[in-house]
């Protein structure tokens, strides 16, 4: 059996910027550990699978390196940007278990603008000490959604400076810990840290700005906000918050394309 691969970086127009997701465009779904095999061996951070459905719109699962992923905003990205160049369409439909339809538009500048349910955290009832202690810097408060630990800060160069420690972090499976704090030149900026899930650090993540865009609209008294996810790699991203989805917008670029050979 041969299956077409694509490799996107998302949320950029850069080449080697931005995070980058496979993508693997099914008539018919693989076995289960199949699909874990082949994001175990691409080993990027998320490859995405999708199968086309009778009404026209497309389920999507998503796969890190260590296991089946509920939501991936930046391999949506990345899939809608490869269903939109190969069918010529405008708009894509996503159906996913965790978190239902996700509609994806292509705008005519070439971005994508993908609404998501919110995902608003909350005061974190208890904080976990392998958290604080795991962060080279204390913030100043800790939230929590379903998805991961918000820590917030009200220094941009604390989230840029932080350093943490992976095996405490690890400890707090199934959430993940975001960094988070406003910034001079966009209105917020985060870092992401995911080594239950995937690995250190997330270059781009879309899905948990449906989490922290409406944390900062609160706080900023803003709906639309411009956002930098400052890993080594940089993301940029637009988030509109509405009452019940958060739509955020990014460019895609293409890397590479190419054959698997599975037997």
């Amino acid at each position: 059996m041969q299956l077409t691969i694509h490799q996107i970086d998302a949320f950029t127009n850069e080449l080697f910027k931005g995070n980058y997701a496979a993508v693997i465009d099914l008539d018919t779904w693989l076995d289960d550990q199949l699909m874990l095999k082949i994001g175990a061996e691409n080993n990027v951070s998320e490859t995405a699978f999708t199968c086309r459905q009778a009404d026209g719109s497309y389920a999507i699962r998503w796969f890190s390196p260590l296991m089946e992923i509920d939501f991936c905003g930046h391999a949506t990205l990345a899939a809608a940007f490869v269903l939109c160049e190969q069918h010529h369409l405008s708009q894509v439909r996503f159906h996913a278990a965790a978190v239902g339809e996700l509609i994806i538009n292509k705008n005519s500048d070439g971005s994508f603008a993908m609404t998501f349910p919110k995902q608003a955290p909350f005061a974190a009832p208890e904080v976990p000490s392998e958290l604080l202690d795991g962060l080279s810097i204390q913030p100043i408060k800790v939230l929590k959604n379903k998805q991961a630990y918000f820590a917030i800060y009200d220094n941009e160069q604390d989230v840029v400076d932080l350093k943490t420690d992976s095996e405490l972090l690890r400890s707090l499976l199934p959430l993940d810990v975001v960094a988070t704090a406003p910034s001079a030149k966009y209105d917020f900026i985060s870092r992401y840290f995911w080594p239950a899930n995937g690995g250190d650090e997330d270059y781009v993540t879309g899905s948990i700005h449906t989490g922290l865009a409406p944390y900062w609209a609160q706080e900023l008294g803003k709906t639309s906000l411009s956002a930098y996810q400052a890993s080594s790699r940089g993301g940029h991203l637009h988030c509109d918050v509405a009452e019940h989805t958060v739509t955020v917008t990014g460019h895609a670029v293409r890397y590479m394309q190419g054959t698997l050979f599975l037997s």
